[in-house]
């Protein structure tokens, strides 16, 4: 029986994630842990319950996030943590098992993982393989493109856009200062020594995100060593070159899995990831970890 507890179950990221720990307890002994309402933000008992739960998932702000951590005293629990507190931390394991198979033995040996962010999550997901092969230098000065969903904004964003009487119902650019707050482990992770030029998009849809990177190189080649880099892999799929000359993100509810497409010539190239903001970009990637870690 492996106990559960979500700390912040009343956020997006919470309910999804609540959401994909009951299916997980279909073919799986569980228990979900809860806190009662009143009880909420009584110290004592919030810290009973982090310390009697063999995984905690953490899905608060920042500061909220090192405070919960700081509250587990039990050098058996498990921590996940969906915040961006401690994703550059050394002490703790980053929470991307698909990169490779060192990558996977780690989530699968740490008590402390922190989940990728999810514009990070495909933007590694495609430079992290070209760099080990070549392909793209550590001093290369990279684009990145990212349109998103307003779900990954939290409950106020949500509720901007799907208010009628709101008037946030067009996309919009942000982050314009050029300092993301993934910017840190997009470049921690795959070694680049330069953040990449990264302009978010903000879409007028509920969930999905496409992050996208030009290059100057033959995309058949890319394509390849995608592919084979990705070859057998459960998680990330790499498609046939060529197969779509349009990509969407308005059916990517419940995406646990990323998909890679490679547009271009032997001059030019984009390369692109899709993906469900709240699926493997932060829910589903923090159920992954889970599985990777105990061995499900």
């Amino acid at each position: 029986m492996i106990k559960v507890y979500i700390d912040g179950q009343a956020g997006t990221t919470g309910l999804a994630l609540e959401q994909r720990l009951l299916e997980l307890g279909k073919t799986v002994e569980m228990e979900i842990l809860k806190i009662p309402e009143e009880l909420r933000k009584d110290v004592d008992a919030r810290k009973k319950i982090l310390n009697e739960a063999d995984v905690v998932f953490i899905c608060l702000p920042d500061e909220a996030a090192k405070e919960a951590v700081a509250m587990i005293e039990n050098a058996d629990t498990v921590i996940i943590d969906a915040s961006t507190a401690h994703r550059t931390n050394s002490a703790w394991t980053y929470g991307f098992p698909d990169l490779s198979k060192a990558h996977e033995e780690q989530v699968a040996m740490a008590n402390h993982i922190a989940v990728p962010g999810c514009h990070a999550t495909g933007f590694i997901a495609l430079v992290y393989p070209l760099i080990q092969a070549g392909m793209i230098k550590k001093t290369d000065q990279l684009y990145c493109h990212s349109l998103t969903g307003y779900s990954g904004g939290g409950k106020q964003m949500i509720n901007d856009y799907e208010d009628p009487s709101a008037l946030a119902s067009a996309a919009w650019m942000y982050a314009l200062e050029l300092n993301h707050k993934h910017l840190p482990e997009m470049t921690a992770v795959t070694g680049l020594l330069e953040n990449p030029l990264f302009v978010p998009v903000v879409v007028p849809i509920h969930k999905g995100m496409i992050v996208s990177i030009p290059l100057m190189m033959d995309a058949n080649l890319l394509h390849e060593k995608l592919a084979a880099y990705y070859k057998g892999s459960e998680t990330i799929k790499v498609f046939d070159f060529g197969m779509t000359d349009n990509l969407h993100i308005e059916n990517e509810i419940r995406m646990d899995q990323l998909e890679i497409y490679v547009f271009g010539n032997v001059k030019q190239a984009v390369i692109a990831a899709r993906l469900d903001n709240l699926g493997k970009g932060s829910s589903g990637a923090a159920v992954q970890c889970m599985k990777v870690r105990f061995g499900l």
